[in-house]
């Protein structure tokens, strides 16, 4: 691997499969390394904040190792940032899964479980699907991307460029403002399409 790969730092929530994250990442050539230091969140290049799992336990492994504030301080100013599912959640205000416990709040909006209604619709949503990103979007680009969630946002943050998707309803599949993106799919899950969209990320 070339010493001018790329270097992406993916922090450790204690409710994400690293592994997977870590191996998309080197997949394209980067150089991975993982951390919950709350200096080298806020002087990384890139940053990665995955989650699989519980809103509480992510959020709480955020607050106990001081995590907020670098977090939200390099969304604020653009810096490049990525969240990944859960971590995508975490932006937000919050989440009908933990009342009570607020997200890192730069994105406005909670995330609701899927209403599945009358019809069929298997909760969590597992598998590939649809995402079809607005005309301002730079780095999702069109195409199927693996998904599995039991709670999304659903309405347009403001300042944000929206990626949609449809499962029982429209959902916001990914957001972006700048280089600052949330996915609510898996893109190192995505294969081709996941690829192309970490390369976007990495140069944008």
């Amino acid at each position: 691997m070339s010493r001018s790969a790329p270097e992406v730092t993916v922090v450790r929530t204690s409710t994400a499969n690293l592994a997977s994250v870590v191996a998309g990442f080197e997949r394209i050539g980067c150089r991975v390394r993982t951390t919950a230091d709350a200096g080298r969140v806020a002087r990384a290049d890139r940053l990665v904040l995955p989650g699989v799992g519980a809103f509480a336990a992510a959020r709480g492994a955020i607050a106990s190792h001081g995590l907020e504030d670098p977090l939200r301080e390099r969304i604020e100013r653009g810096r490049a940032t990525l969240g990944i599912c859960l971590g995508m959640q975490l932006m937000a205000t919050g989440s009908e899964e933990a009342p009570g416990t607020p997200g890192l709040g730069v994105l406005d909006g909670v995330a609701g479980r899927f209403e599945t209604g009358e019809q069929e619709w298997r909760v969590p949503q597992m598998g590939w699907n649809r995402v079809i990103p607005a005309r301002g979007c730079t780095i999702v680009p069109p195409g199927y991307a693996y998904f599995a969630n039991s709670y999304r946002l659903t309405a347009r943050p403001a300042g944000w460029e929206p990626v949609w998707c449809e499962y029982a309803g429209r959902f916001l599949a990914a957001v972006e403002c700048g280089a600052v993106v949330g996915c609510q799919f898996h893109p190192e899950l995505s294969g081709a399409y996941g690829a192309l969209l970490l390369n976007r990320w990495l140069e944008a």
